[in-house]
């Protein structure tokens, strides 16, 4: 998950500079965090048909948070490995543009999607019949609005991550600048900024399909992100992995195990409902404190466990890593897969022939994306080794951007 850099300080508040090393101590490449993006991007893929029988065995269906949450916060680590470090080495302005050109990138994917889905199922509803709410009735009877959609003034579901990710990534700067002078008080800011939304969620931005705003507000779902980051400042203090405290892991399985017990569909399976208490769903929207805490724990468990490390260096572990070193392209392929899954579905069915065929060729085509790219990647890598040692003897620095960069 990391790349060869320099080491730059990043200020703890305290007056002391706190290095974030790049690689652990052993030099070896630390797989956990992009296998984990790996899974929770499988898991959104199935998530996102409701008729799927997969989505029955996902993160959602065993604890208060889901996917989203995963990808988040993960987001978060990401671009602190990615850009923050970066800053120091090419500068502030030249940082700041290489985060908005991927904001940029991200817009051009959304936009991609969204003229996709669009002209998908109104071509599809010409040959099947398809209900309204397939696409927002707003959009489904004409595409006089269609503009607001592209200026993301209209953000229609199964749509809605991408632009969270772009205003979370164009504020990255500012997070960065605040860690730079605070941990806490990054936290803090942050934080109180969260728990604001949660007393009063009609704060969020305007979303002319929903009065509601953002599904997902960026006021509230920015607190994940900036833990996010912050882990992996913490992280590099700690050859990559959280510090291990026994009653800390001790207490974020006994959370886990609870909010299994809450969350587990009894009803679904036709067993007796063992939840022991009686908790309504918490509100995604705002990043409620019990989805809060639950990635919390899940994302501590895994980078503070070196068996969990290990198990990233296996087989699966590198599967999942490799969709999770593509997350941009393997989530949009995906979503366009999803659209098309609950089309085929909706019209056809969704009997154990069809759920094994979208299921065997979904999964089959992003893999072969993520192997695809993947391939590219480690090309582009070694011409980039290539070319050093030539700009070097010429008296010219190497090329600065990382594989890090280009993978997230």
């Amino acid at each position: 998950m990391t790349a060869s850099a320099p080491r730059p300080q990043v200020s703890s508040g305290s007056g002391q500079g706190a290095t974030v090393p790049v690689r652990p101590s052993g030099g070896r490449r630390d797989h956990r965090i992009d296998a984990l993006r790996g899974v929770a991007l499988l898991m959104m893929f199935v998530d996102h048909i409701p008729q799927n029988v997969l989505n029955r065995f996902t993160l959602r269906n065993v604890g208060f948070a889901d996917a989203a949450e995963i990808f988040v916060l993960l987001a978060g680590y990401a671009s602190w490995l990615a850009y923050g470090r970066n800053f120091q080495r090419v500068g502030l302005r030249a940082g700041v543009g290489r985060v908005w050109r991927r904001c940029a990138r991200l817009y051009v994917f959304q936009a991609v999607m969204v003229v996709v889905t669009t002209a998908t199922i109104r071509y599809w509803r010409a040959f099947w019949p398809v209900p309204v709410d397939f696409l927002e009735p707003e959009l489904a009877h004409g595409l006089s609005s269609f503009w607001r959609v592209m200026f993301l003034d209209a953000l229609p579901s199964n749509l809605n991550i991408l632009p969270l990710y772009m205003v979370l990534l164009g504020v990255f700067p500012l997070i960065y600048l605040l860690i730079r002078t605070s941990l806490r008080l990054t936290l803090a800011l942050s934080g109180g900024l969260w728990l604001l939304i949660n007393l009063d969620p009609s704060i969020n931005f305007p979303n002319w399909l929903d009065p509601d705003g953002w599904y997902f507000d960026p006021l509230a779902w920015q607190f994940l992100f900036t833990l996010g980051a912050c882990g992996a400042v913490v992280a590099g203090r700690h050859d990559g992995s959280l510090p291990r405290r026994g009653w800390l892991r001790w207490a974020c399985g006994v959370y886990l195990a609870v909010s299994a017990l809450e969350a587990f569909p009894w009803q679904q399976w036709g067993l007796p409902d063992l939840r022991p208490f009686a908790l309504t769903a918490p509100d995604k929207s705002v990043l409620a404190p019990l989805r809060l805490l639950d990635v919390l724990a899940i994302f501590y468990l895994v980078q503070s466990s070196h068996g969990v490390r290990g198990a990233a260096e296996g087989r699966i572990g590198r599967v999942m890593a490799l969709f999770g070193r593509h997350s941009l392209e393997v989530f949009s392929v995906g979503t366009v897969i999803d659209l098309y899954a609950r089309l085929v579905f909706t019209s056809f069915g969704s009997g154990w022939m069809l759920q094994i065929a979208v299921n065997v060729i979904g999964f089959t085509i992003l893999w072969g994306l993520a192997a695809v790219l993947d391939r590219v990647r480690v090309r582009q890598k070694q011409l980039q080794a290539g070319r050093a040692p030539a700009a070097e003897v010429r008296g010219n620095p190497a090329p600065a951007a990382t594989v890090m960069e280009r993978a997230h």
